[in-house]
């Protein structure tokens, strides 16, 4: 963790999240994390490895937190209560990022953080669809960054074994991403706004803007994620406590990661299993 250079470019950061949440206002924060350098070079040295795999871990810790707090929150008992393969889409979720982490851990990465932060009601049903949709714009933003880093982590890994690793990630990375469409699909909403910035209808694919052919970096349009420095920036305001008694669009309340062994899979939810839910 490093004193970030400029509040503007936290600023823009921030903002470039918020667009493409549809979330308004502006935050602003002191930290962002920064040093997890990245090249295009596939002959990438063991340290470069290793900061690859601390910054995915930190991505998928994040990702837990955010999967586990929705399970928590209301929407998952009243918001999509009714649809039991939705709570269990949710809870899967959970359970793969808290793998992702700890496998990642293993290999000998080291999160960069293990608090975040969440756009203002993210985990509240208060305000009916508005909240809804930013919970979902959300999920799908943040899986946008992951697929987006795990390609790049493809390329950059040194090991082969490392490489096959970000693949397999990656694979179930972009289920979760499919998955939000359906689930956003279910609450009735109509469209969904990742990191493209560009909303995209729940009902693939028709549209333009929802790429289901090929999982993109964002390598030239957009956020311009080309190295895993460019991913550990772009996640910048969720790792960065907003500044106190600032107005904006991400909430000040921290969010921890459980770091108590294996936690996240014994800590089972409630699922409203139907005949249609998939159970293995």
């Amino acid at each position: 963790m490093t004193d970030y250079d400029s509040q503007a470019e936290l600023s823009r950061s921030r903002r470039r999240f918020i667009a493409g949440m549809g979330v308004a206002g502006i935050v602003t924060g002191a930290n962002l994390l920064v040093g997890c350098g990245g090249s295009s070079n596939s002959n990438a040295s063991s340290n470069q490895d290793v900061q690859i795999l601390s910054a995915a871990a930190t991505a998928e810790a994040l990702a837990t937190v955010m999967y586990d707090n929705i399970i928590k929150s209301t929407l998952y008992t009243s918001g999509i209560g009714t649809n039991a393969n939705d709570q269990a889409y949710l809870v899967a979720g959970r359970e793969q990022e808290a793998i992702h982490y700890a496998t990642l851990t293993a290999a000998g990465g080291t999160a960069l953080a293990l608090t975040f932060y969440f756009p203002v009601g993210m985990f509240s049903t208060a305000h009916g669809t508005q909240n809804v949709q930013t919970t979902v714009n959300t999920l799908i933003t943040l899986e946008d960054a992951f697929i987006a880093a795990y390609l790049i982590a493809i390329n950059e890994f040194s090991q082969t074994s490392s490489k096959v690793l970000a693949g397999q990630i990656l694979g179930v990375e972009s289920e979760h991403r499919a998955l939000g469409r359906v689930i956003a699909s279910d609450l009735g909403l109509s469209t969904v706004t990742g990191l493209s910035g560009s909303p995209e209808s729940v009902q693939s694919p028709q549209h333009a803007v929802n790429n289901i052919a090929y999982e993109r970096t964002f390598a030239t349009t957009g956020p311009q994620l080309q190295t895993i420095n460019d991913v550990v920036k772009l996640l910048g305001p969720f790792v960065t406590a907003p500044t106190a008694g600032a107005a904006g669009a991400f909430d000040p309340t921290p969010y921890s990661f459980n770091t108590t062994s294996n936690y996240y899979l014994t800590e089972t939810p409630t699922v409203t299993l139907d005949v249609t839910t998939p159970v293995s």
